[in-house]
């Protein structure tokens, strides 16, 4: 997949652009639907499959007062992107002066002219250009004059269910804790990102499960609790057990996410992590002292082998 950062770089225009459009937070299974459908048209007419996204996220810009946490940062989203077998993706720098582009110039001068779009492809609610003055209408009137074609997706919805799959819903399902419902809507279990820092060294000398402390690159964070994870690191994948929050039985005030890796004992401070939350098991609690926190923790590995349907050599800091 070719990556263009700077639509100004593009010399010449594709040969039979077929478009999509949009901010693609977690490339869910809806987002994958207008890809799988801007794939099949470029095939259809010997074209380029392209999808154009933004960074930041256009609300970020849009709207400075906003909370708006990412299911997936940037270098994440362009992994999945380029998973899907695109031809090229652009990411437009999103800022004011763009956002103050009118519908018209932007289809005309880059949709049309730069990037040479023959097709285009968009849901149900599409909007924009300054004040979201374009939308599906425009689109198909100005497709007359100009000579491309509009197709309009359906929102992809779960089996079974009338629930339109969302980037808002999914954010609200993992905030919420509800990481296997997350799952259903995005096609693949929530993951964070960060680095390996060295922590109080309190997971293995005192509670004989050493962790390992994560600093997030990832905005959105699932409900304080503990987690059935998978974790991949140095390229290899490796079942644990993850509790976010803030330790209540030592009093801490510190927020963070630590992972306790099933049959591992290398060392990897500094190094990158990626965490896939499989299923909750609990809330935080706090514990009467050392001891009872050390049994629940036994107790919560024991949960997640089963729900991880593995089996632990050992514990972990045991004899």
């Amino acid at each position: 997949m070719e990556l263009i950062k700077n639509i100004d770089k593009i010399r010449s225009p594709y040969k039979n652009a077929v478009i999509t459009t949009g901010n693609f937070d977690g490339v869910h299974k809806g987002h994958q639907k207008l890809l799988d459908r801007v794939k099949a048209k470029a095939v259809a007419i010997n074209g380029t499959a392209i999808a154009i996204t933004f960074e930041p996220h256009s609300l970020k810009v849009l709207k400075k007062d906003t909370t708006l946490n990412h299911i997936t940062p940037f270098e994440q989203k362009k992994e999945l992107l380029s998973d899907t077998n695109l031809d090229v993706l652009i990411c437009i720098p999103f800022t004011k002066e763009f956002a103050s582009i009118s519908a018209k110039d932007f289809v005309e001068n880059i949709l049309v002219r730069q990037i040479g779009m023959k097709v285009i492809v968009v849901g149900k609610d599409y909007t924009f250009g300054k004040g979201r003055e374009g939308d599906i209408d425009f689109l198909r009137k100005y497709g007359e004059k100009a000579g491309f074609e509009v197709i309009v997706e359906d929102w992809k919805q779960m089996d079974g269910q009338s629930k339109r799959i969302s980037s808002t819903r999914i954010r609200r399902l993992i905030t919420d804790g509800k990481v296997e419902e997350a799952k259903e809507m995005l096609g693949r279990h929530y993951q964070v990102r960060g680095t390996v820092l060295r922590g109080r060294d309190r997971g293995g000398k005192l509670l004989g499960f050493p962790t390992a402390n994560i600093n997030l690159l990832d905005e959105l964070r699932p409900k304080n609790g503990v987690y059935a994870v998978t974790v991949i690191t140095e390229g290899t994948l490796y079942n644990g057990v993850a509790n976010i929050g803030f330790s209540p039985t030592f009093g801490d005030h510190e927020f963070t996410v630590e992972v306790h890796i099933l049959d591992f004992n290398s060392n990897i401070y500094n190094k990158k992590i990626k965490v896939n939350f499989i299923s909750r098991l609990r809330d935080e609690k706090k514990f009467s002292g050392i001891q009872e926190l050390s049994d629940q923790i036994k107790a919560d590995i024991i949960n997640a082998v089963k729900i991880l349907n593995t089996k632990p050599k050992c514990f972990l800091g045991d004899p």
